[in-house]
């Protein structure tokens, strides 16, 4: 029988095939591809001449560093030998920090809150409780911590934990008042129970309530203090098992701190104060005081106070002991901000912070509790902040922070990131950074600098930028997977300060961020750079070295959707709002001026919504604003936010779209070049029949809340959820309402793309910003899914009527051939829109430089038009070798430099494209990705070449065209948490992995892949999540993080003289191990915890091996602490021998002396 080769008819298939229409069928969410031959068309060109490099083997996924403020934080812990700082969340994470460069990022598996981070001091490990009863033993001698044991508590629940230095067992306090012991090595309880009803007395009728604290005496290792919540406080024998005093008070135990000598200890307590107690007698405090409650005039006791949630003592050799604790404020003064108290002496400083204390711990000199403790400051964790105090100055500055954990302090709303970027950047903003660093802070290192750190074998420049809802944008070093802030550049200040009392009134929605960053572009050759903002404005800057003092030009743009305005509202179509304006509050518009709708006042017509500064601006060195451009109310209806953003510095061209239309701006001649609605852009080529609707169901009002339905429910609904919440890519549909109220079939534009976003930045939330957004995903049930791509946009004419106006998502300048008989490049802006069409405009430039600031710029349309599946989301070029096209720029010149003359004005272009169609090629190949399918197309014959269906059942919430390893490929993240990665131009499935789900929108919104093999997104609020899916940066990651453990030798204890050994304590030494062990002590109840094995052991040891501390060095790191310490017990024996050889010979002396004398002689 005669074989058949399926392959070719399908490859003649498609190659015959029209171009709208060759797309492989893809039934899963994977997608499948397609490959016409090299034989369709003028491109002539079999996929065999370009050989692809990129093969699945170069890809793999894993995070690499996670950076900014811990989330949510509830825990705080400080190693003072190694000099690290663990900081617990309630999301399960640890965050461990040293040195700048030292930052590790831990999550428990189970997610449950971390409670309380214990380190097991210069011994490489940390213990943490969580909320779910479990703790876990962490090791800390690898690269990547993990786990060695856990131990589950399953009959009480765990509320506060003790390890005493230098012990290996761990007291634990339950719910219910008991104690438990457990043995650090094996993780296994032991049979020791301090049970409440033996510790409290006979007498006594009520519990205790839960263990609040647990520490051992600084005099005797061998008694254990047990405070509980209801006042109790017990000394407890552990040797004779039974309570050597108990202490009463009358008001809520909270924190218990200890005096160095063992004979006093300090409480906290509900009432805002802080009893003193001498184990002497233990009847009654010998101290109390409510330190900022007021003194009253009869004597009585001072008035209560806010409580003081934990108190420290600490005691200083040359001075007074301070005492430090949180809390405590009178209840008089309800609006004073959460606050620290230090009282030194006399001397009582209250430092007021920005966020609520979570946490603090003061740090000291000596890890022994025995001694004088000498604190040099405190590490205070705040909500949203982690500050440390200088204490050994009167003024008690703080320390400047070397850590990035102010990127939240305004939320993230965009983000971009650039990998191998020009080297000379980093300095250059770093020196226009520096000039504004805050004064004022502590003048002493870092006290947090533990660890060690090194480069690594990466050595390329990187930078992130970030913007915020307060307008800032934030330039960062990220190279080497560290992070460090570079510059940071205010855009709210090119427009006038809005007046109290504005933007009160009808019809705003930015109200509260009205300068809120929504897209970035950035050319790092040129180091021009472009924000778009959500009150409908583009700012360009130029970078400058020098401070100028000048005007800032600003324009003007319209831009509105035709179709729509040639329909007259009927009288008895429902007008907008009838009944609803009365009972819902008013509707925000993204102006921060009165905005009035038609029919309660006056109608708002061509006004920007913000107001840019008339006056002569001082701006200094670094990005200085060279053009405002603002789109502007039409009709009473305010401009639709900008949901696509492109510039070209060697055109001098920045061009923006909306959902009605595109404006493409000369910023060199500060003209408008064009205003067009999206259908205008077609001309003759639209390949849709679109007919306009009647009657207009309702008008547009305020961007994003339009096509409401009938039922006001459906606009309390939307009214709700933040206007701009839903048009993610600018979409002006509520497909949310419309699905709950009007039940409707929904198109494609409206379902899919909601909460979806394009190749730049889509609208954000009011002012919670893409990082405080929790929205879920609407596409999420099957129905939704099909729903989201019913129909096919090439088909359904029906559809369109229901949303005729069409986004555009992306903007790309580059030197192409425009149309099909095109013998030479030229250049060209490809703008993608929502519906999936690729429109080529044309650019007519000047001839010559010296032309360019006068002759005009011509925009034209080509008569191209592409079409894909799902609105389009990133263009790239690639050259008849299959190598990227970088887009032509201008090199990077000081627009105020000193110097005059021809060679300032002289532009220095650098186009990419050679001119001569020999080096060329007579090809090149364009890419375009939408948020359903991948296409290559071959220019000038505009051949579909390649085509690959990427989902179905999804979309793309991210596309990027990226190099890796000197080769090309396409980056995808999918709204399913699938990354998947495309060779160029075959389009060949590389990497397809399930990384993560997309459980709101701050991911959606943030993710961006680079160059290198590098990725980012906001994992939360205040923390940027860095990835890589490269297997070679794999590889060398162990090599790149930091070591969190380094070998570090235990401090001495101070030699406490004869006498004080003699009187001053407990003669007899403390033996835990038999004490607490199985012999002594017995096996605890197996159904109490339950221990569980940890992967650690063996995993934590594997991926340690790849890097610097392996199996085989710690060993070694071990053998030579080992020996070091045989090595000082050595050293102090030879002096003890020599030290009790003096003091015989100097008494045989004194014996000699004094042996003939009588006694009266003496």
């Amino acid at each position: 029988m005669k074989k058949f080769n399926f392959r070719k008819v399908l490859d003649g298939l498609t190659a015959a095939s029209p171009v709208g229409s060759s797309g492989g069928g893809s039934g899963s969410g994977a997608g499948g591809s397609v490959h016409p031959g090299g034989t369709a068309g003028a491109a002539g060109t079999p996929r065999e001449e370009i050989q692809e490099t990129l093969t699945s083997d170069y890809f793999q996924i894993c995070k690499t560093v996670r950076h900014g403020f811990p989330y949510l934080p509830t825990a705080l812990a400080f190693d003072p030998v190694q000099k690290i700082l663990a900081i617990g969340t309630r999301t399960g994470a640890i965050r461990i920090l040293g040195r700048p460069g030292v930052d590790c990022y831990c999550q428990h598996e189970s997610g449950a809150a971390v409670l309380q981070l214990q380190f097991l001091i210069n011994e490489g490990a940390l213990v943490s409780a969580c909320a779910d009863d479990a703790l876990h033993l962490w090791n800390l001698r690898q690269k990547r911590p993990a786990i060695l044991h856990s131990l589950k508590f399953n009959r009480e629940r765990i509320t506060y934990c003790h390890l005493p230095f230098q012990s290996k067992w761990l007291y634990v306090g339950t719910e219910r008042g008991n104690t438990h012991i457990v043995n650090i090595e094996s993780f296994i309880l032991s049979g020791y129970v301090i049970m409440w009803n033996k510790a409290i007395e006979l007498s006594t009728k009520t519990h205790p309530g839960p263990v609040v604290h647990l520490s051992d005496s600084p005099r005797d290792e061998g008694k254990l203090l047990i405070g509980y919540e209801n006042g109790t406080i017990v000394f407890w024998d552990l040797r004779s098992k039974r309570a050597d005093l108990r202490a009463y008070y009358d008001e809520a135990i909270h924190s218990v701190a200890w005096h160095h000598e063992g004979k006093q200890f300090m409480c906290s307590h509900s009432d805002g104060s802080l009893t003193l107690w001498n184990l002497k007698s233990p009847n009654r405090p010998f101290q109390t005081t409510i330190p900022h409650g007021k003194v009253q005039r009869d004597g009585k006791k001072p008035e209560s106070c806010k409580p003081i949630l934990k108190v420290e003592y600490k005691t200083c050799k040359n001075s007074e002991p301070f005492v430090v604790f949180s809390g405590g404020l009178s209840y008089d003064k309800p609006c004073r901000r959460p606050s620290l108290t230090i009282m030194h002496g006399k001397a009582i400083t209250v430092l007021e912070m920005d966020h609520p204390i979570v946490d603090f711990l003061t740090l000291c000199e000596t890890p022994y509790p025995n001694e004088f403790q000498e604190p040099y400051a405190v590490a205070v964790l705040l909500e949203k902040d982690l500050i440390v105090v200088d204490l050994t100055q009167t003024n008690f500055p703080i320390f400047e922070n070397p850590y990035p954990i102010d990127i939240h302090e305004s939320p993230v709303t965009c983000t971009e990131y650039f990998a191998d970027c020009p080297p000379d950047l980093i300095p250059v903003l770093y020196s226009v950074g520096a000039k504004h660093k805050k004064q004022g802070y502590s003048n002493k290192e870092w006290p947090i600098s533990g660890g060690a750190w090194n480069l690594g074998a990466q050595t390329y420049p990187e930078i992130i930028i970030t913007g915020h809802a307060d307008g800032s944008v934030k330039f960062w070093d990220a190279s080497a997977i560290t992070l460090q802030m570079l510059y940071k550049l205010k855009t709210s200040k090119v427009f006038e300060k809005q007046k109290v009392g504005e933007g009160k009134a009808t019809a705003e929605i930015v109200e509260e961020d009205p300068f809120a960053v929504q897209m970035m572009y950035w050319c790092p050759e040129s180091r021009i750079f472009c924000v778009a903002g959500v009150s409908a404005y583009v700012i360009v800057y130029r970078f400058s070295k020098h401070e100028v003092n000048t005007e800032i030009a600003s324009l003007e743009v319209r831009l509105q959707c035709e179709v729509e305005d040639i329909i007259t509202p009927e009288p008895e179509t429902n007008p907008p709002f009838p009944d609803a304006s009365s009972q819902l509050p008013p509707v925000k518009s993204l102006s921060g001026s009165t905005n009035t709708v038609a029919g309660e006042g006056t109608m708002k017509d061509s006004i920007p919504c913000l107001s840019v500064k008339a006056r002569p601006v001082r701006m200094p060195p670094g990005y200085q604003a060279d053009l405002v451009i603002q789109l502007v109310w039409v009709d009473g209806e305010p401009p639709q936010q900008i949901t696509s953003l492109a510039v070209n510095s060697a055109y001098g061209l920045v061009a923006f779209g909306n959902c009605n239309g595109l404006a493409v701006v000369d910023f060199m001649q500060k003209t408008v070049l064009l205003s067009m609605g999206t259908l205008d852009l077609y001309g003759s080529s639209d390949p849709y029949q679109r007919q306009p609707r009647s009657p207009r169901k309702s008008r547009q009002f305020a961007a994003g809340l339009t096509e409401l339905s009938d039922s006001p429910v459906s606009l309390e609904l939307e009214r709700c959820k933040s206007p701009t919440s839903d048009h993610v890519n600018g979409h002006c549909t509520s497909p949310t309402s419309q699905s709950c109220s009007s039940g409707k079939r929904l198109s494609s534009a409206d379902v899919s793309r909601a909460n979806r976003r394009g190749p730049g930045r889509p609208p954000f939330r009011k002012a919670q910003s893409a990082a405080c957004m929790e929205i879920s995903l609407p596409v999420t049930t099957e129905e939704n899914r099909e729903n989201s791509f019913s129909r096919s946009r090439s088909s359904s004419v029906s559809s369109i009527d229901r949303d005729s106006k069409e986004a555009i998502t992306a903007l790309f300048f580059m030197e192409s051939f425009a149309r099909k008989n095109d013998s030479a490049v030229s250049s060209c802006l490809w703008v993608g829109t929502g519906l999936g069409m690729v429109i080529i405009l044309s650019l007519n430039l000047p001839a010559s430089d010296d032309l360019r600031q006068s002759e005009p710029v011509m925009v034209s349309p080509s008569g191209t038009v592409l079409t894909l599946k799902g609105a389009v989301l990133t263009f790239a070029c690639l050259d008849c070798m299959g190598t990227l096209t970088h887009q032509p720029y201008e090199v990077w010149r000081d627009p105020h430099s000193a110097d005059d003359g021809d060679k300032t004005r002289k532009r220095k272009l650098v186009m990419h494209s050679p001119s001569s169609s020999q080096d060329m090629g007579d090809h090149q190949f364009a890419v375009i990705c939408s948020e359903k399918q991948a296409k290559v197309f071959s220019l000038p014959s505009q051949t579909c070449l390649y085509v690959h269906n990427i989902t179905e059942t999804s979309f793309l919430l991210r596309a990027d065209v990226v190099t890796l390893c000197n080769s090309v490929c396409l980056a995808c993240f999918c709204a399913n948490g699938h990354i998947m990665t495309l060779s160029l131009p075959s389009l060949r499935p590389l990497l397809d992995m399930n990384y993560l789900p997309v459980t709101d929108m701050r991911i959606a919104r943030t993710f961006c892949f680079t160059n290198e093999g590098q990725a980012l997104y906001l994992s939360s609020p205040t923390e940027i999540q860095r990835l890589t899916y490269s297997q070679e940066m794999c590889d060398n990651l162990q090599d790149m993080l930091g070591d969190l453990f380094t070998p570090v030798e235990t401090p001495e204890a101070q030699n406490r003289g004869f006498l004080k050994g003699l009187f001053g304590g407990s003669g007899q030494a403390f033996d835990r191990e038999e004490l607490f062990g199985e012999a002594t002590a017995g096996k605890a109840s197996r159904s109490l915890a339950q221990h569980i094995p940890g992967s650690g052991g063996i995993e934590g040891v594997r991926g340690a091996a790849g890097g610097v501390i392996g199996d085989l060095t710690r060993a070694r790191i071990a053998l030579d602490e080992r020996g070091q310490k045989l090595g000082e017990l050595d050293e102090r024996t030879a002096s003890m021998m020599a030290s009790a050889e003096a003091f015989s010979k100097h008494a045989h002396e004194v014996m000699l002396k004094y042996k003939d004398k009588k006694w009266y002689q003496f």
